[in-house]
């Protein structure tokens, strides 16, 4: 076993009039050889986009997208003729597949809220060339305090809210009161992710947006030190496996 904690401040950060983004491997102008991926997780950037901004009709190709918005609400629109508004609870998918162009804005007129803050993550599929599709769904209710809830995934025995297009590859979320524990999958790859609040796991304390990555992992029990929410990937290969 073997694994590492990246603090919140040390991610490579982006900033725009409009935009805040801190992102946990390789993105855009941040490139670090030595930081491209963990497992086939290669993208996790979290966001904060103010009112009335966004991101316009930009282009994707084979690549399974994740949303979690986390305050706010997000309103995707794509090349496909998918559209709807993302957040807190709901989980969305986007798989570019051959190609497909899509935007995400500010969602203020639904909210009243200045700042839309989420986290998106990309994963390789298994197979290239398949056709774009979109799905979300609203698991709120799932989300009780103490559970880890499958929210995304590939593998044909996880019964997740959404399905992405690796086999391999599932996501798990978990809203905690302070006290409560759950076990982290056992798993090749381990990406764990802090969207909020104070944990303890292994004997190391992890707070907001910090985020732990680890090989050969799992069966430890993650204790929240106060109310928190924990985002993780467990995964079977790394990219080009």
């Amino acid at each position: 076993m073997t694994w590492s904690i990246t603090r919140s401040a040390e991610r490579a950060h982006t900033e725009t009039p409009w935009l805040r983004s801190s992102h946990s491997f390789s993105f855009g102008d941040h490139y670090n050889p030595a930081n491209t991926h963990h497992g086939v997780l290669l993208v996790q950037n979290e966001d904060i986009v103010t009112y009335g901004e966004g991101f316009d009709m930009h282009p994707h190709a084979d690549t399974e997208i994740i949303t979690w918005v986390l305050s706010g609400s997000l309103v995707h629109q794509d090349s496909e003729g998918n559209s709807g508004v993302v957040y807190p609870g709901l989980a969305q998918r986007m798989s570019a597949g051959t190609g497909i162009l899509h935007s995400e804005r500010n969602d203020y007129a639904e909210t009243g809220e200045d700042d839309v803050h989420f986290v998106q993550m990309w994963v390789m599929p298994d197979e290239y060339g398949r056709d774009p599709s979109y799905e979300q769904f609203d698991l709120a209710g799932e989300l009780q305090p103490g559970r880890l809830v499958p929210v995304a995934s590939g593998a044909p025995t996880v019964d997740a809210a959404i399905r992405i297009g690796n086999a391999g590859a599932t996501l798990s979320a978990a809203r905690l009161s302070a006290g409560d524990r759950i076990v982290v999958p056992t798993s090749r790859f381990t990406h764990l992710f802090l969207t909020r609040g104070s944990i303890e796991v292994d004997g190391e304390t992890l707070n907001t947006s910090d985020a732990l990555r680890a090989e050969d992992f799992g069966g430890s029990s993650l204790r929240a030190i106060t109310d928190a929410e924990v985002l993780i990937w467990s995964m079977d290969k790394r990219l080009g496996e």
